[in-house]
């Protein structure tokens, strides 16, 4: 049975645009990949993840979303731009306000980082089976939307952190436009969230495939104080000329 919407009270005020969005690709997209596609067991970075910088690539994509959002009419673009505080989330959240330019608020906000992995950080999906045999089967056995690695978070605790950032869109950017700058487990949460999703249905999203670097999910304030959905990882025409990636944020393998 499907939870109740967190947009279906009565008496909910919302900004008037929300705009949830992925970082664009970073290193750690890049050495993932590299990580996986060689069977290696553990991700090379040369940062903690909350230092992960963007890619060149990510770079480009960031500036070309900067630049779809500055062609917006200018009572359409966002007000509001809210981000996790990891680096490829702020530099792509940066690249926003750069090309909005004065005017608007950047507000860093811990709750929107990165999915914590514990001690599956940096770890491949192979190199998880290999060295924590154990807890593989336990993610198996119980789901990805309960497992909890040890010293991590489950995406049930991703949820927990972001209800408060969704009572905060209540109150206290009611009627604003809010762009949120974050990653792809905290895309996919949000929706949870906003669109009333259950266990099965946040589990089909994911399925679906990765969110795309720089993809936008995009909602209004619709009549009866509920949130109406514009469209879901959307690529804009200027990020359609910077090409994308798919790659997962997460520094271990998550499916």
């Amino acid at each position: 049975m499907q939870q109740n919407s967190a947009m279906e009270g009565v008496a909910a005020r919302w900004p008037e645009r929300i705009w949830v969005v992925r970082h664009g690709q970073s290193a750690g997209n890049v050495a993932r990949d590299h990580a996986e596609a060689n069977n290696i067991t553990l991700i090379e970075l040369e940062h903690r993840d909350a230092d992960v910088p963007l890619s060149s690539l990510g770079e480009r994509q960031s500036q070309a979303l900067g630049a779809w959002v500055l062609g917006l009419a200018e009572h359409q673009r966002p007000q509001i731009v809210l981000t996790s505080p990891y680096m490829r989330a702020r530099q792509t959240a940066q690249a926003v306000a750069d090309a909005v330019g004065p005017g608007h608020r950047l507000i860093i906000d811990e709750r929107l980082r990165e999915k914590e992995f514990g001690v599956l950080d940096r770890y491949t999906s192979s190199g998880i089976v290999a060295t924590f045999p154990e807890l593989a089967a336990q993610r198996r056995l119980v789901g990805k939307f309960y497992f909890r690695p040890p010293g991590g978070e489950s995406w049930c605790d991703v949820i927990l952190r972001l209800r408060g950032v969704v009572g905060d869109l209540q109150r206290n950017h009611a009627g604003a436009r809010v762009m949120i700058v974050a990653h792809q487990v905290i895309v996919n949460c949000m929706r949870y969230l906003l669109e009333g999703m259950d266990e099965d249905a946040i589990l089909d999203l994911d399925r679906e495939g990765d969110v795309p670097n720089c993809g936008v999910t995009e909602y209004y304030a619709a009549e009866g104080g509920q949130l109406a959905l514009v469209h879901a990882n959307f690529i804009s025409p200027e990020l359609a000329e910077a090409p994308t990636t798919a790659s997962s944020d997460q520094p271990a393998g998550a499916k």
